[in-house]
């Protein structure tokens, strides 16, 4: 039995020896996210008034001015928060956008595009690690084209798993908590329930997502069209390798929770604004290599089930010639 380490490194191999697949990732983010920034600017403008000077703004924000946005910011302003406290703030955010708030509204609609636009390039991705060479710009896009509708086909499917996952089972799990914490007069011992309840929909979630990343590697690789067929061979594919495809999922998400805690460490609330900016940018570089590594790793793993590195069902496409080229073909 090969050693998960082994598809571990080849998935960050073929993710370095594509740079420009991260390049366009990461030009993704910044179109995506720089609408956002500029609203922030002004709401920045706006609470900090006179206050902070640019020079002080580029040495170091203290914690106290941290504390007066978070007291005036209204709009998108209110996101602007210490990065050693960003991990504690999602489950609020979400909150706030299950309750429609606007500002979380105006960030859900940014994500949606995102999603789209991502679902589009992420054919031409996972086509470029399968094959494990450079197909240019003509094969990237091509097999963007051909991959899209399939892929955002199951990405729907997938989002209605999501719901019931998150609006009916979470809910009943967090009941069945709430309830059986009240049975134990040890602090403990109900915290040991609740931790353990938790756990099992954790399960179930890291089970959901192994099989649609699994579905979406082999509709690529295979070439499939049916997206309930690509999710039934996804789910046969990790019944087949359960510990495999979980120790490899584990080790993708341990590399991410190791960046994440170095990043809260390296950028505390004392640093320079240039620290933190510089940090953030690295920080956004790494977070998108651990993305792609997820997918390349998995696409490496399935490969090597297949004894078959570099396989693809679809052909590599050719750029077509000119017609020029053809008619001197006919001459010839």
């Amino acid at each position: 039995m090969r050693p998960i380490t082994l598809p571990l490194r080849d998935g960050l191999r073929r993710v370095l020896a594509a740079p420009a697949v991260l390049l366009g990732a990461w030009l993704l983010t910044v179109a995506m996210t720089l609408p956002l920034g500029l609203l922030l600017r002004g709401e920045l403008q706006v609470v900090f008034g006179d206050i902070l000077t640019p020079a002080r703004a580029t040495n170091t924000i203290p914690w106290d001015w941290w504390q007066q946005i978070s007291a005036h910011a209204s709009g998108i302003g209110q996101l602007y928060v210490p990065p050693i406290i960003v991990t504690a703030t999602l489950l609020t955010d979400l909150s706030s956008l299950l309750d429609g708030n606007e500002t979380l509204v105006v960030i859900g609609l940014v994500s949606v595009a995102h999603l789209v636009v991502w679902n589009f390039l992420q054919g031409g991705v996972i086509d470029r690690y399968a094959r494990n060479r450079p197909t240019r710009s003509a094969g990237f896009f091509s097999a963007c084209g051909l991959h899209v509708f399939r892929l955002l086909r199951l990405t729907l499917i997938a989002g209605l798993a999501y719901v019931i996952l998150f609006g009916f089972v979470f809910g009943w799990f967090h009941r069945a908590a709430t309830s059986m914490s009240t049975l134990f007069t040890s602090e403990a011992q109900a915290f040991s329930i609740q931790c353990l309840i938790y756990l099992v929909f954790s399960s179930l979630l890291i089970c959901v997502n192994l099989v649609v990343d699994y579905a979406r590697v082999r509709t690529i690789v295979e070439d499939r069209h049916s997206m309930l067929g690509g999710l039934l061979a996804g789910w046969r594919f990790v019944l087949r390798h359960p510990a495999r495809c979980i120790s490899l999922y584990a080790a993708n998400g341990l590399v991410l929770i190791f960046i994440i805690l170095l990043y809260t460490l390296a950028t505390s609330s004392n640093s320079s604004t240039w620290i933190i900016f510089l940090g953030g940018q690295i920080y956004l570089i790494i977070r998108l290599i651990i993305a792609l590594l997820f997918s390349a790793s998995e696409v490496s793993y399935f490969q090597s089930q297949l004894a078959h590195t570099g396989y693809v069902a679809t052909p590599p496409p050719v750029w077509p010639e000119s017609p020029t080229a053809e008619a001197l073909g006919r001459i010839t």
